[in-house]
């Protein structure tokens, strides 16, 4: 045999042996000992947890009443999530290795060799009945393993490194990033400052819209209070500044603050937040602080934004507001009236005794409520300045009333809502509630859109038939007349005299209209109205005749136009003038004219 190769062969026999003496040492998996480092840990048990980083201070969190709080090195609210997360590691931690104390005997450097003679970090878990301490030694040379040590039990875990992730390196990793938790804080009064301006709100409890009290008396915008809020709630710190509740306020804008929020139930002052300048590395955070809580802290600017606003920003930027059923609609000016509710579809105009058209009713009650306020002219207002707006006789009022309830008077409809409409001035009417002392003016544009009078709100469906129950059409335009006989479904021709040619299916889709005929919008009613909107004796008219002789009629203005069409109709002995449908006019004038004699 050649000694060369013989040599190799011994030389490859000695490297196996080892790594099989290597392997058997240190790196030999737990065998039968236990699944889980710390079989006793229940992490939802555990009530303190201390984290020393090297050789920092010392982090300590205690849960009280289920909340975690940082109590070394400084008293703060703890991030629970992050505590949580390293309890629930330190639970289910396996070892991947372990070298028992029987294996450490022939090293007697052990705490240098594994990195606990200065460990990366030291670790102590209390619960009640049991309290397991860590230390944290040096990674493994490929660098993804860490060793651990039990103290008080024998021998060495080696851990997937991930373990170090979970490990604060100072308090402020621990630190809760959230500035105000307003979940579960009761809360009824919302002061504000401001620089100069100071503002305060408060609602009768949670839930309820929020009011203007200071200043002055006013609806406040409560959307906008709400949003204002939620964004306060979800401020997150940017920077831990300043843990010394000594440290120079005026630095950092606090003294006293460019702005602060006190958040209030009765008398008692529930939270104050504070906020200042902005550092100078970066204008997009500002310096604040929480009263009570040590420390100062930096947060996001843009997330202020609300608070800084002015005072009017927010009051509630619409004239008419209302959270309960409207029942009634009283109107007071030209035309008194109002709008009283039957059920829940249907409605009455009184005194008039009319039927009102619940579309219109809808959209009165969408625009009164839309009717936003573009200019707060007067704050405070007593007897003497209501001339000067046109307010001290308005010359248009609006009063919404609620369900009726029982009083010692007997039923009666609440009002809620009462706005008076005075004069105008360019493009803005005046406008006051009565039950603030405050002037405000609306669009007049949008203030024209609302009803004067009764009679506008009319049920719009003037008639409603069959067409089946039709016997025939009569047109008459000036002196001709023509007829138009109904047969059957789709099955139309001319009356005996009359001339020309019909368009069988255009007829019926007009006749379709016509049985079925609304108003698009009332414009006047009565007979003294005629020549003011085109009328005349000789104006072309369509007349429809029933089977049992019933007849109805419907008259066209010579002023009409292909897009703004009137037409008139005689209801219960008067003349309604309305806006005729355009695609229904333009079928009456192409397929139901009255061709001009041979």
């Amino acid at each position: 045999m050649n000694s060369r190769n013989t040599w190799r062969w011994i030389v490859v026999a000695v490297a196996l042996c080892a790594f099989i003496l290597f392997q058997q040492q240190f790196l030999r998996k737990p065998g039968s000992g236990p699944t889980t480092i710390l079989p006793k840990l229940k992490a939802a048990a555990a009530t303190c947890v201390q984290v020393r980083p090297g050789t920092q201070l010392e982090i300590r969190a205690d849960r009280t009443n289920g909340t975690w709080q940082l109590s070394e090195p400084l008293v703060y609210l703890a991030q629970a999530a992050s505590i949580e997360k390293l309890l629930a590691e330190l639970e289910r931690l396996t070892p991947s290795s372990y070298i028992s104390a029987r294996e450490l005997q022939n090293r007697p450097h052990t705490d240098e060799d594994y990195g606990f003679a200065t460990p990366q970090a030291s670790i102590i878990v209390e619960q009640p009945g049991y309290s397991a301490r860590l230390r944290v030694g040096a990674k493994t040379t490929p660098g993804d393993q860490v060793f651990l040590q039990v103290v008080g039990a024998e021998g060495v875990y080696v851990v997937n490194a991930d373990l170090l992730n979970y490990l604060p390196r100072t308090a402020d990793d621990w630190r809760d990033t959230t500035l105000i938790n307003l979940d579960g804080m009761a809360f009824d009064r919302l002061a504000v400052t401001n620089g100069a301006k100071i503002f305060e709100l408060r609602r009768d409890a949670a839930g309820k819209p929020w009011r203007m009290v200071y200043p002055f008396q006013a609806r406040a915008n409560n959307t906008k209070a709400e949003e204002s809020l939620q964004m306060l709630q979800s401020l997150r710190v940017r920077q831990f500044v300043h843990a010394d509740l000594k440290s120079d306020l005026e630095a950092f804008g606090l003294q006293p603050p460019e702005l602060e929020v006190a958040l209030g139930q009765g008398t008692n002052t529930v939270a104050r937040l504070q906020f200042g300048k902005s550092p100078t590395n970066d204008a997009r955070l500002v310096f604040a602080r929480r009263l009570g809580v040590n420390g100062i802290v930096a947060v996001p600017k843009d997330l202020l934004a609300p608070w800084y606003a002015q005072v009017n920003d927010l009051r509630d930027p619409f004239l008419f507001t209302w959270t309960g059923l409207v029942a009634a609609i009283e109107v007071r000016g030209q035309d008194n009236f109002t709008l009283q509710q039957q059920t829940n579809e249907t409605w009455r105009v009184l005194p008039q005794n009319l039927p009102a058209d619940a579309g219109l009713v809808k959209d009165l009650l969408t625009a009164l409520s839309g009717l936003q306020i573009v200019e707060f002219s007067k704050d405070v207002v007593i007897a003497p300045d209501l001339p000067a707006y046109g307010l001290a006789s308005p010359a248009q009022q609006y009063i919404l009333r609620g369900a009726a309830t029982n009083s010692p008077a007997g039923l009666t409809n609440p009002i809620i809502a009462e706005v008076d409409f005075g004069t105008n001035q360019g493009d803005k009417v005046f406008a006051r509630r009565t039950d603030e002392g405050c002037i405000y003016a609306v669009k007049f544009a949008d203030f024209q859109g609302l009803p004067a009078a009764g009679w506008e709100m009319r049920e719009r469906q003037i008639w409603d038939f069959s067409t089946n129950d039709v016997a025939r059409l009569i047109l008459q335009q000036q002196d001709r007349v023509r007829q138009i006989v109904r047969n059957g479904p789709h099955n139309w021709s001319l009356a005996l005299g009359s001339q020309g040619v019909i368009n069988v299916l255009a007829v019926e889709e007009a006749m379709r209209g016509l049985c079925q005929l609304a108003a698009v919008a009332w414009i006047a009613r009565g007979d003294e109205n005629r020549t003011r909107y085109g009328f005349t004796d000789k104006d072309p008219r369509v007349t429809l005749e029933f089977k049992n002789g019933e007849k109805v009629s419907v008259e066209f203005s010579a002023l009409s136009s292909p897009n703004s069409p009137y037409a008139a109709v005689t209801i219960d002995g008067q003349v309604w003038i309305f806006q005729f449908s355009t695609w229904l006019y333009d079928y009456v004038q192409r397929y139901l004219s009255v061709p001009l004699k041979p």
